[in-house]
């Protein structure tokens, strides 16, 4: 596969296409940034560092920002920044064991505020944004117009993540759907600032586990994702073998329904990447049996004409999960600190 395909694959967009595929033909940098705002779930955990790992082997030296400050904005873990650095400090340990290359560099937000050119670029994109604007971007931290009439600093937040672009100088964004406002604000106002445009690339979101919305902080008030808050929405990476299987079990999984279906998209955003020869879904014998799924296209195909039955499906997803996790057993106890740091719990 080209570097291109390799960009693209699993993403839902690439803005622009033509300009991707210029992009990569030569050397460029990128970064994804992830607010520390609790304990990591497998779409941090899982399924970012595949990704990652492919953006690099497609020729990107990738920054993840760990946006230490954009958390605290955005009323994390009681802005308390000891708990949010800690939070910070697991995501990057996490996503390092789960495959992260050594190429890529974790970089804190604190880091780069302290400049104070930061500021100056600030300014100049709020002089270049409009209020109207920023309230459409709103949705990239899971807030509404009313959420920032109540505290003004939330209409901050979508001018720090454009700043963080253009002050680093990054030719790639990489993110889920939910960051599509802040990157379009950047191309929107790039030209206007003598700024190159960033290529933004934007990959599917991952249910909540209660369905009928995703699996983090919502970026459409309609929608609700797993969240890092919401231990019940979401597999995360430290939850037992016990956990998995129990809210995996009791999760949404409609019959034949594909959108909006938390195990489904498991399966084919967490699971498929990192087993590319295929899973395998054990049925009973009067059912069919054993079946061996090859691919995305393959499976969505016999969940939805009713091959699949939504029981062995969690049975045999719960099996691959808890498989996955294996390697969090043992920083379990390297991070004792920082977990309980986290959960609030006094360290000891």
């Amino acid at each position: 596969m080209d570097r291109y395909g390799l960009l693209a694959r699993g993403t839902s967009e690439v803005i622009t296409e033509d300009e991707a595929r210029k992009m990569v033909a030569g050397q460029y940098t990128g970064y994804i940034g992830f607010e520390p705002s609790g304990m990591p779930h497998i779409a941090l955990g899982l399924m970012w560092p595949w990704k990652i790992s492919e953006v690099v082997e497609a020729g990107c030296k990738m920054t993840v920002y760990l946006a230490d400050w954009h958390a605290f904005v955005n009323d994390k873990l009681g802005r308390d920044m000891e708990r949010i650095r800690a939070s910070g400090r697991i995501f990057e340990r996490v996503m390092r064991t789960m495959g992260v290359p050594d190429s890529v560099r974790f970089l804190w937000a604190s880091e780069v505020l302290d400049d104070p050119e930061y500021w100056h670029m600030l300014l100049n994109v709020a002089k270049n944004s409009s209020l109207k604007r920023l309230v459409r971007a709103l949705p990239i931290m899971g807030r509404s117009e009313s959420d920032a009439n109540l505290d003004f600093s939330k209409y901050i937040y979508p001018l720090m993540q454009v700043t963080d672009i253009f002050f680093l100088g990054f030719d790639l964004a990489l993110g889920g759907m939910d960051q599509r406002h802040a990157h379009m604000l950047a191309r929107d106002i790039a030209d206007k600032m003598g700024k190159k445009k960033v290529v933004a690339v934007h990959t599917p979101l991952i249910s909540s586990l209660k369905g009928k919305g995703r699996m983090d902080p919502v970026s459409d008030p309609n929608t609700v994702k797993m969240s890092k808050s919401d231990t019940s929405s979401g597999i995360f990476m430290f939850d037992s073998p016990e956990e998995v299987r129990r809210k995996i079990s009791s999760s949404y999984c409609p019959q034949g329904e594909v959108a909006e279906n938390p195990v489904v998209d498991i399966v084919k955003h967490v699971i498929l990447p990192r087993f590319p020869k295929g899973i395998t879904i054990n049925r009973p014998e009067n059912k069919g049996g054993p079946i061996v799924v090859e691919n995305e296209d393959a499976f969505i195909q016999m969940f939805i004409s009713g091959n699949i039955h939504p029981a062995d499906l969690k049975s045999a997803v719960s099996d691959y999960i808890v498989k996955l996790l294996e390697p969090m057993h043992g920083l379990r106890e390297e991070l004792r600190k920082d977990l309980e740091t986290v959960s609030g719990k006094v360290n000891g």
